[in-house]
């Protein structure tokens, strides 16, 4: 059985439905009981989990063969991903990290987050799997503004992007933890073209049939933007060191794990926007 952690995210949800459609038997994992239940009576095999309590994760291991680790994104997450690494090496089970584009360089703090937990698993003794996406594609449905202004505005990048969908993700990581021949590997997973944002726009303007245009603000004028919108402190100093690490280069590989793994050619800008049109008009 695969444990399933982040069930809730999007890229654990879209796992859950890649495990579940091949008859793969797995247990969720939630942070909040209610969800739990809720998958629960929805036929579900779930449990509560929470990476800050290790007491909980002996139990949510019971049975367990693979591990799909994915924790919250936030100051705490190498603390609550490394009690799960401990958690597995004492019950055994394999585990399949998802990670964040590069980390093995510590470029950003996100990818500072992600590393010691990487170094962990190498170390553990146990059979591990590491993924590593670029930025994500549905990241742009956070943009409201396409569809209220035809504009996003977003922290300075000049430097093309192989954006990658939330739903190849979750396809390849469901080939990873249901086949063999992954051990100690490391796979980068990227979409099959790199563009820069303003060329992104061009292609929500061909796709919608109207001017898209983005906006690239400088770091205080972004900070000061993220934080209006609610985001909080932390995420919103993140994403602007991530820009300022990929500004000029570094985030335009395009790699061909996501074929490799599911069989199919990553999904592409413009189909991404078709798919997903409704929330752009």
């Amino acid at each position: 059985m695969i444990l399933v952690t982040g069930a809730s995210g999007s890229v654990g949800s879209a796992l859950l439905e890649c495990l579940r459609a091949a008859g793969t038997a797995t247990r969720a994992a939630y942070r909040d009981p209610r969800a739990t239940a809720r998958a629960i009576e929805a036929g579900g095999h779930a449990v509560t989990l929470d990476l800050a309590v290790p007491d909980t994760l002996g139990p949510a291991l019971d049975g367990i063969e693979t591990v799909f680790l994915l924790g919250a994104t936030g100051p705490a997450q190498t603390t609550h991903e490394l009690n799960m690494v401990e958690a597995a090496r004492a019950a055994g089970a394999r585990v399949v990290k998802l990670s964040v584009w590069r980390a093995d360089e510590e470029l950003t703090p996100i990818a500072r987050l992600h590393r010691p937990v990487e170094r962990a698993l190498i170390a553990s003794g146990l059979s591990w799997t590491i993924l590593r996406p670029n930025f994500f594609l549905q990241n742009f449905l956070r943009q409201p503004s396409i569809r209220e202004a035809g504009e996003f505005s977003l922290p300075l990048i000049d430097a093309p992007i192989s954006f990658v969908d939330t739903g190849d993700i979750a396809r390849a990581a469901a080939r990873v933890l249901t086949t063999d021949g992954h051990d100690g590997r490391v796979y980068d997973l990227t979409g099959p073209k790199a563009l820069t944002y303003a060329e992104a726009a061009e292609e929500f303007s061909d796709v919608l049939g109207r001017p898209v245009r983005y906006t690239g603000l400088p770091d205080d004028r972004a900070r000061a933007v993220l934080l209006g919108r609610g985001m909080p402190t932390f995420h919103v100093d993140a994403l602007i060191d991530v820009a300022r690490a990929y500004r000029d280069g570094g985030a335009e590989f395009v790699g061909p794990a996501v074929a490799d793994l599911t069989g199919r050619p990553a999904l592409g800008f413009a189909d991404f926007v078709r798919r997903n049109r409704h929330h752009f008009e």
